[in-house]
C-alpha cells in the first residue's frame, strides 16, 4: 500500500544533487515484508476460529473487521490530531513513526497467548484490534517514508518495489502459517485457538527486535515541524473524496476475497480441500499481487520504454517457471493463462494510471462473475487470479487521490489510509451474504466494490479539476 507525504531530511545534502538512500531502503523493505507475511495469516486465523470457537461466516469475518476497524481508528485519531495540532510525523520523524507502530503491534501480538489461555474469542479480537493500531502507524509512516528515500520521480516505482516484498510476506505467509497452525501447533485433545498462541508469541518477539534495530541504525529521520498543515483543507478536493470511497472498495474487495479463499475451496463443488491444502493454494492470490507489483515497479521506473517492456514481459516468465518447479505442469498452465491476460493488461495500460485502474477492474469484475457461476478447476483459478489484478491498485488510486494537494498531501494520505476501513466493512458483508445465500454466491460483494474503482478510474479522478480524460 502506498503514500506520499511531504517533509525536509534533517541531514543536509551536498553538492546540489538529491541524495539516494539504498541501505535505508533496503532496510525498509525487511519491514514491509514482515507486515505482510503476518497481515496475510488473518486468512487463515478466520477459518481455525470458525471451527473452534462454531462461528458462522459473519461471526468469522470478524477477525478482518476487528483488525482493519483498527486501521481507521487509528488513522482517525492521527487526521484529528492533524487538523488541531498538525502532523505528528513531521514533528517527531519518521523513524521515530515505524519505531512506535513495531512497538505497539508486539503488544498486540503477544497479548494471542492469554487469549488463548482464556479460549476468548472476544479477547483475540482485542488483540487483533492492538495489532490493526500498529500497523496503521507503520502504514503513515512507512509508506510516505519510502517515497523520500530517493528522487521523487521514481518515488512510485520504489513504492511498488517495497509493495513486492510486502505481496512475497502474503505469498509465502499462507503456507508457513498453515503448516503452523492446522498441523505443527494443531495438538490432539487441545483446543483448536491455542495453535495460534505461538506463533503470535514469535510474532511479538520479531516486532520487538525491528523495532530496536530502527532504533539503533543509522537512519535519516525526516521530519518538518515547521511546515505543518491545519484544517481539513483536503476534503474540499472531491477527487480525493472519491479517491477515499476508492480505497474503501479496493481494500474491502481484496481482503474479502483472500478472506473466503479457503472456505471456498473447501466446498465439495470446488474442490473439498481441507483446510492446510487450501492454504497452500492461497499463495496463488496474494503472490499474484507480488507478481503485479514487481511489474509495476518496472513499469513506473525512469528506464528507457524498451527496457522496461522487457523487464515487465521478464517477470511473469519467472513467476510462471518457478510455479511449473513448485507446483507442477497443470498449476503452471492454468495460471499461465492468467499471467498472458495481466501482461496485456499492463501494456494497454501503459502510462496511464487511471485507465489501468479502470482495466484491471474490468478483469476482475469479469473473473468474480465467472467464479460465481462455473464450478471445479475453473471457478478455482478464476477466483485464485483476482489478486494479479489488484496489484498495483493502491498505488494508483493513491497517487491520483493525493494528485494537485500540494501541502495538504499528508493530510490526504491519513484520510485515505482511514479507508482501510474497507477491510473491516465488506468481508463480514461478504460472510452474511455466504450464510444466506452460500460462499459462492458471495463475491457479488466484491464485484460490486470493483465497479466503483472503475468508476474512479473512468471519472472520479478527475472530478473537480479541469483535466483531460
Amino acid at each position: 500500500m502506498a503514500s506520499s507525504s511531504i517533509a525536509k531530511p534533517v541531514e543536509p545534502q551536498s553538492g546540489g544533487e538529491e541524495k539516494r538512500y539504498g541501505g535505508p531502503f533496503a532496510i525498509m523493505t525487511v519491514l514491509f515484508f514482515m507486515w505482510g507475511f503476518m497481515t496475510v495469516w488473518n486468512d487463515l486465523l478466520i477459518p481455525r476460529f470458525k471451527e473452534a470457537f462454531t462461528l458462522n461466516y459473519f461471526q468469522a469475518m470478524l477477525v478482518q473487521f476487528a483488525f482493519f476497524g483498527a486501521y481507521t481508528i487509528g488513522a482517525l485519531i492521527y487526521y484529528l490530531f492533524s487538523t488541531v495540532s498538525g502532523d505528528p510525523i513531521n514533528r517527531i520523524g519518521y523513524k521515530n513513526g515505524v519505531i512506535i507502530g513495531l512497538i505497539t503491534s508486539a503488544v498486540g501480538s503477544a497479548l494471542f497467548y492469554p487469549a488463548a489461555v482464556m479460549v476468548s474469542y472476544t479477547f483475540f479480537l482485542v488483540a487483533l484490534f492492538i495489532v490493526g493500531l500498529g500497523f496503521a502507524m507503520l502504514q503513515i509512516a512507512a509508506n510516505p517514508y519510502v517515497t523520500i528515500l530517493g528522487p521523487e520521480h521514481t518515488a512510485s516505482s520504489r513504492l511498488n518495489l517495497s509493495q513486492a516484498f510486502n505481496s512475497l510476506g502474503t505469498t509465502i505467509g499462507p503456507v508457513i502459517g498453515g503448516y503452523l497452525i492446522f498441523k505443527v501447533f494443531n495438538q490432539p485433545g487441545a483446543h483448536g485457538a491455542d495453535a495460534v498462541k505461538t506463533p503470535y508469541l514469535l510474532f511479538a518477539g520479531v516486532f520487538l527486535l525491528l523495532a530496536l534495530v530502527f532504533r539503533f541504525i543509522h537512519l535519516p529521520n525526516f521530519s518538518n515541524a515547521e511546515q505543518v498543515s491545519h484544517g481539513a483543507g483536503a476534503l474540499k478536493h472531491p477527487h480525493t473524496v472519491l479517491g477515499m470511497i476508492a480505497i474503501f472498495m479496493y481494500v474491502g474487495g481484496e481482503v474479502a476475497v483472500g478472506s473466503a479463499i479457503i472456505n471456498f475451496l473447501g466446498t465439495p463443488r470446488l474442490g473439498g480441500l481441507t483446510h492446510e491444502a487450501a492454504s497452500r493454494y492461497l499463495s496463488f492470490y496474494w503472490g499474484g499481487l507480488m507478481i503485479g507489483r514487481f511489474m509495476g515497479a518496472f513499469a513506473l521506473s525512469d528506464m528507457a520504454k524498451s527496457r522496461k517492456r522487457l523487464l515487465v514481459a521478464v517477470i511473469p516468465v519467472i513467476a510462471f517457471f518457478v510455479i511449473l518447479a513448485l507446483a507442477g505442469p497443470a498449476e503452471a498452465l492454468r495460471y499461465g493463462l492468467f499471467l498472458l491476460i495481466l501482461l496485456a493488461a499492463f501494456y494497454l495500460g501503459e502510462n496511464s494510471a487511471h485507465r489501468m485502474l479502470a482495466l484491471f477492474s474490468g478483469v476482475i469484475i469479469v473473473l468474480l462473475l465467472t467464479g460465481m457461476t462455473a464450478s471445479g478447476a475453473t471457478a478455482q483459478w478464476t477466483i485464485l487470479s483476482v489478486g494479479l489484478f489488484c496489484s498495483v491498485m493502491w498505488s494508483n488510486i493513491f497517487s491520483l487521490a493525493i494528485e494537485g494537494l500540494g501541502a495538504l498531501k499528508s493530510q490526504g494520505s491519513s484520510l485515505l489510509v482511514m479507508m482501510i476501513l474497507g477491510g473491516a466493512i465488506l468481508p463480514p458483508l461478504q460472510g452474511w451474504i455466504a450464510d444466506m445465500a452460500g460462499i459462492q454466491f458471495s463475491f457479488i460483494v466484491p464485484m460490486i466494490a470493483f465497479f466503483y474503482v472503475a468508476f474512479y478510474g473512468l471519472y472520479g479522478y478527475r472530478a473537480g479539476r479541469n483535466l483531460q480524460a
